[in-house]
């Protein structure tokens, strides 16, 4: 059997149901659309109820009239937006006393979320893995240590470093405090078990 035959054949591409929602937030009528875009009211409607596919010309004039980038008519807004509880938030292993939880819950396809609470004169422990890492302090003091730099932020700082690098983050302030990590979702799980979790 060819490749050609093997192959799926490829799902159909609706616009509709962005066409109406659209046209019915810019508060026009099929009538109006019509006037605008040159295009058929049958063949507008056909569109709308998902019986036809506008060719890329056609789509473009759509757009033109509801005025929105073409591009636009092609996303699904249908898909529910995830939520994910504070309280059904996963908890991650962790060391020094923290507490670590994973906000996105594993929902995210491309990066992973997690917050560390970190009592006071504890830190991470030295430690490395793969993946760009992203911090955000939530509350309290931190000692951000990477390789030679050292660092101290408060509520609002953002860094920003390789996590190639040994690094260290420590909570110099009186009281717990929070930070928010962002790595890549596969860029993390490289170091020893007892790094895992860490920030």
């Amino acid at each position: 059997m060819s490749e050609e035959k093997q192959r799926k054949p490829a799902s159909r591409v609706n616009v509709g149901r962005e066409t109406r929602r659209w046209r019915q937030s810019r508060a026009l009528t099929l009538a109006q659309v019509s006037e605008r875009s040159g295009l058929n009211v049958g063949y507008l409607s056909q569109i709308e109820n998902e019986k036809a596919v506008p060719s890329l010309d056609a789509l473009q004039a759509i757009a033109t009239a509801l005025d929105v980038p073409a591009a636009w008519l092609l996303l699904d807004s249908g898909m529910t937006p995830r939520v994910v509880l504070a309280g059904d938030r996963p908890s991650l292993p962790a060391t020094g006393g923290a507490s670590v939880t994973e906000v996105d819950a594993g929902t995210s396809r491309d990066m992973c979320i997690i917050e560390a609470v970190v009592p006071p004169g504890h830190a991470t422990g030295v430690h490395a893995h793969q993946g760009d890492e992203h911090h955000v302090v939530l509350s309290g003091r931190w000692r951000m240590t990477h390789g030679d730099s050292v660092m101290e932020l408060g509520p609002g700082d953002y860094l920003a470093w390789d996590p190639t690098v040994p690094h260290d983050a420590e909570n110099i302030g009186p009281d717990e405090a929070r930070i928010l990590i962002i790595y890549p979702r596969h860029g993390r799980r490289t170091g020893t078990a007892d790094e895992r979790g860490r920030g």
